[in-house]
């Protein structure tokens, strides 16, 4: 996991200083903006002209096959990407944090130095031990990240990248390397911090059942161009695998996808 504060690029398409006080946070109501985004490897083209918005506290989910643009799609938006085209337009809410597949917590540092990494001021402390209660953690502020199951330095990352309630939540994959039973709870665990924090959400996830559980809404990335953007507002909070509306946006997505769910061999 990491922590980011984003960086902003202006209507022209030029890099500015996100701590400048001069520099607006995207428009209105949105926490991530883009416009014609583009990044190109040679004479290959990933990302494809890319407009994507996202609401504040908008939970979105984007599926792909591998090689469709997912994470690249993500570290352009989390500025990791120095590659990606400056003509076009790219805002991001100041304050951003990105969790990935590997937890990345610092094996030399106890729970809640790694949580409270990089803040300052009287009331770190109280902040991280708030965090680590949120995700489960409360007893553990002093545990070695080697001391933890693959479950709890998720709960950690988690917890690092949401102290700061930052505006935008950036995660790639981050429950992939766990085992089935502990995704499902770790599921119910983000629903629970995004109701609590409100961040604008993208979720990067091969797993078609992941996004329609969690996600307001799904984007199908194939070829660097979008070619499904499914609303599942109507789905409510309360998700079930068994839901006829639930079984509905999963074969829709995995036909977006290329798989044919009309087949059972």
């Amino acid at each position: 996991m990491a922590t980011f504060t984003g960086q902003l690029r202006d209507r022209a398409g030029r890099d500015t200083d996100p701590t400048d006080p001069e520099v607006q946070d995207p428009i209105p109501g949105t926490v991530l903006s883009t416009r014609d985004l583009t990044r190109r490897y040679g004479d290959r083209t990933v990302l494809d002209s890319i407009d994507l918005t996202i609401a504040a506290g908008e939970f979105v989910a984007l599926l792909g096959r591998s090689g469709s643009g997912k994470s690249t799609l993500l570290r352009a938006v989390a500025g990791l990407d120095a590659g990606v085209d400056g003509s076009g337009v790219l805002d991001v809410a100041r304050e951003t944090s990105v969790v990935f597949q590997d937890s990345r917590l610092l094996p030399w540092a106890r729970v809640l130095p790694n949580v409270t990494l990089g803040l300052t001021g009287h009331d770190a402390r109280r902040c991280g031990l708030d965090a680590l209660t949120d995700v489960g953690l409360a007893d553990r502020e002093r545990a070695w990240p080697n001391e933890l199951s693959g479950g709890e330095q998720q709960r950690a990352a988690l917890a690092r990248s949401l102290v700061r309630r930052p505006a935008l939540l950036l995660a790639d994959e981050p429950f992939g390397a766990l085992d089935a039973l502990t995704r499902l709870r770790m599921h119910e665990l983000l629903r629970q911090l995004c109701g609590k924090y409100r961040p604008g959400v993208l979720l990067v996830t091969h797993d078609v059942d992941e996004a329609v559980a969690l996600a307001d809404r799904v984007l199908v990335l194939d070829d660097g161009r979008f070619v499904a953007d499914r609303s599942l507002a109507a789905l409510g909070s309360q998700r079930s695998l068994r839901d006829p509306e639930f079984i509905a946006h999963r074969e829709a997505l995995l036909a977006a996808l290329g798989v044919d769910t009309t087949s059972n061999g």
